[in-house]
């Protein structure tokens, strides 16, 4: 199965090269206005995928805790849909293709954090909430935050990972963990020891640290 897999887009909106499935892992547009939400789904309508699954980030202000995608604008909500073949998960869980799927949007407070980009932000024990939901056996686990200490580095080299999602490793093990949110450390990362589990790491983070579209679309084949 060919899966490709990017976030953190920002209201950039590449063409992909198509493929059986498609994971976007929240940060949808720049400015988190109506008219680009709209755009984004647009977008996501013109890829070429058999199924496209896709979550919220914390600059995700459009979309609201229960799961809804509803767009404010001029004091009236607005319903919006998106194409038949896109999912969107919030704190839950689908299958495709015999895989389970189970996506997260939420993540980590921090100081100096702008309030308007705070969709889906909690503190340690706020997120344990949401990550204690996560099914055990799922195939891959797509969250906006990476673990503490995986993909989670900073510009300052300091991990900005949630330590509590990382507490879930013992009892979730997916095939794929699939995340962005920390744009410098865009990358891919196996590992045999952790939980005595194969796991494969992917920060799909599209922009880098200065919001400039510079990096690939992660594609593996699973």
């Amino acid at each position: 199965m060919i899966i490709d897999c990017i976030g953190c887009l920002h209201g950039h909106h590449p063409k992909l090269e198509g493929g059986d499935l498609l994971i976007v892992t929240g940060d949808l547009t720049s400015r988190h206005t109506p008219l680009q939400t709209v755009e984004f789904l647009y977008w996501l309508s013109q890829q070429e995928y058999r199924k496209i699954i896709w979550i919220a980030g914390n600059h995700d202000t459009q979309l609201v805790e229960k799961g809804d995608y509803e767009v404010f604008f001029d004091g009236k909500i607005f319903n919006l849909e998106w194409p038949k073949n896109t999912e969107y998960l919030c704190n839950s869980g689908t299958e495709f293709e015999g895989l389970k799927i189970w996506g997260t949007p939420n993540s980590l407070l921090f100081d100096g954090v702008n309030p308007k980009c705070t969709a889906f932000m909690g503190t340690e024990e706020e997120l344990k909430k949401e990550y204690d939901k996560i099914a055990n056996d799922i195939d891959i686990l797509i969250s906006h935050t990476p673990p503490h200490g995986i993909l989670d580095k900073n510009i300052h080299g300091e991990h900005c990972g949630s330590k509590s999602l990382r507490r879930i490793m013992g009892r979730v093990k997916p095939k794929l963990w699939v995340f962005s949110h920390i744009h410098e450390a865009y990358g891919e990362y196996k590992d045999k020891t952790i939980s005595g589990v194969d796991y494969h790491f992917i920060n799909c983070s599209y922009v880098n640290e200065r919001y400039k579209p510079v990096n690939k679309v992660m594609r593996i084949v699973l």
